[in-house]
């Protein structure tokens, strides 16, 4: 589909005091509809009733999203967008599809198909990290309801800025962290409620990531751009550069920072999540990190690096020190961890260090544990005291459809795991454990070093910006 320029509505600079600390952490009301009527009729193009199929649009078909469309396919697949004309087609070409891959609306550009289909409901976003905000913010100002999958953006700024419009716009929101659904999720959650670890002060979490290019030069070069794609769409927001075969798309893009946010950033929601959400944390104070050499002009992601988070007080909770660990480094092995026995699982893991116990778990939550594993024996677990969830993908469709139900990844909750993460990478880049940055989350701003605070937010492309 040739492209076109884009309405792009209400493109602007956002400024700090848009998002700052009070309307981040404002808690957002919906209103329950339950009267079965046309969509047109209540609450404009962000209401759906509970008897219709949700019009659902994609952004980026292949990899994850083509796991996010198959997991909402039930609904109406009304439109798929990708940049990439042979990853929309090998997508399409598997069975599952069948019942949408004619009918469903094809586009390059997501600003296109966002501003002359006015039918959609629901935006699923699964591209990389640098493009998630332009395309969530323009979404959602034109009330469609957002799956964004993690992290959910690219720079603290757009956190805050996306926390803001899903309250304005009075959308349904929720990141892929799909974890965040499972059984393991909820079983920590009421553990720690219930005093099984006592007080707890230290938090250790590691993953064996990245498992692509990260600390390596800016390679040189280009390759003709395929005509199956297109490279200017692609690299959207972010600043220009030529185009590599396999150097960036489709999966590389992870270890740079222009497109990527690093290990924490892709996995920080998977792992840090649990800890952060059974420990009821918000923004950390303090924030250092060491790690390997960068890439030349810090371009590209270190190798292995070690982030601690510095947690304060919570009411009558002591304040928390967590240790991010990644690229092959690990925390000390516990003592009372049994010979022979696995810390964490194959992809990383996580403990909580309480003054009466020690939980194990590994990544999304799963397997939750006391070390030793007597100790586990021995725990009279309560009776559930949380909603099971239906899964990720299920809880934003039901919220859509029943306004009274709620996402448990909803933005406001998201926004501020995500800030936390990269503030880690703002760290990374200050450099060594010993400086350490002061980080005052109500203004968001770092008190004690100007240059980390100009990596809280970025400039963007003409065309490409934030809503």
């Amino acid at each position: 589909m040739m492209k076109k320029k884009s309405k792009n509505p209400g493109e602007k600079s956002i400024s700090r005091t848009e998002i700052g600390r009070r309307d981040f952490i404002k808690t957002a009301v919906g209103a329950s509809v339950f009267m079965i009527v046309p969509r047109h009729v209540l609450g404009g193009p962000a209401y759906v009733a509970p008897s219709d199929k949700v019009n659902v649009a994609a952004v980026g078909v292949n990899g994850k999203g083509k796991t996010d469309i198959r997991e909402v396919a039930h609904e109406n697949i009304y439109a798929l967008c990708d940049i990439d004309d042979r990853k929309m087609a090998a997508t399409l070409e598997e069975d599952w599809t069948a019942g949408f891959r004619d009918k469903a609306k094809k586009y390059r550009d997501y600003r296109e198909m966002l501003d002359n289909e006015p039918e959609i409901d629901a935006v699923l976003i699964s591209t990389p990290d640098h493009m998630h905000s332009p395309i969530a913010t323009h979404a959602m100002a034109l009330g469609k309801h957002v799956y964004v999958q993690k992290p959910l953006t690219h720079t603290v700024a757009e956190a805050r800025l996306l926390a803001l419009r899903a309250r304005e716009n009075n959308v349904v929101t929720q990141m892929g962290n799909q974890g965040h659904a499972e059984e393991g999720a909820r079983l920590i959650n009421e553990w720690v409620a219930d005093g099984l670890l006592g007080t707890v002060t230290e938090v250790h979490c590691w993953t064996n990531r990245p498992v692509w290019p990260q600390g390596i030069a800016r390679p040189e070069g280009s390759d003709p751009v395929p005509a199956t794609m297109d490279w200017e769409l692609w690299l959207g927001a972010a600043p220009h550069r030529p185009y590599l075969q396999g150097r960036y798309h489709a999966f590389n893009w992870r270890g740079w920072r222009d497109f990527g946010t690093g290990v924490v950033g892709d996995m920080g929601a998977h792992i840090i999540d649990h800890p952060y959400w059974a420990l009821d944390l918000d923004l950390p104070s303090r924030v250092s990190a060491s790690s390997t050499r960068w890439g030349r002009d810090f371009e590209s992601f270190p190798v292995a690096s070690k982030i601690h988070f510095e947690f304060p007080t919570r009411g009558s909770r002591p304040a928390v020190k967590m240790t991010w660990y990644d690229g092959g480094l690990l925390p000390e092995r516990p003592e009372m961890l049994e010979n022979g026995r696995q810390m964490g699982d194959n992809d990383g893991g996580v403990l909580i260090v309480g003054d009466r116990n020690t939980l194990m778990h590994g990544v999304y939550g799963r397997d939750p544990r006391l070390i030793p594993e007597a100790r586990n024996l021995e725990y009279q677990k309560p009776a559930p005291t949380m909603a099971r969830s239906p899964g990720i993908y299920q809880e934003w469709i039901d919220a859509i459809k029943d306004r009274s139900k709620v996402t448990t990844s909803s933005f406001e909750y998201a926004a501020r795991l995500t800030e936390t993460m990269l503030l880690g990478n703002i760290a990374l880049l200050r450099g060594g454990e010993h400086t350490v940055l002061e980080y005052d989350g109500a203004n968001m701003r770092f008190t004690n070093d100007e240059v980390a605070n100009a990596y809280l937010e970025k400039d963007y492309r003409p065309g490409f910006g934030l809503v």
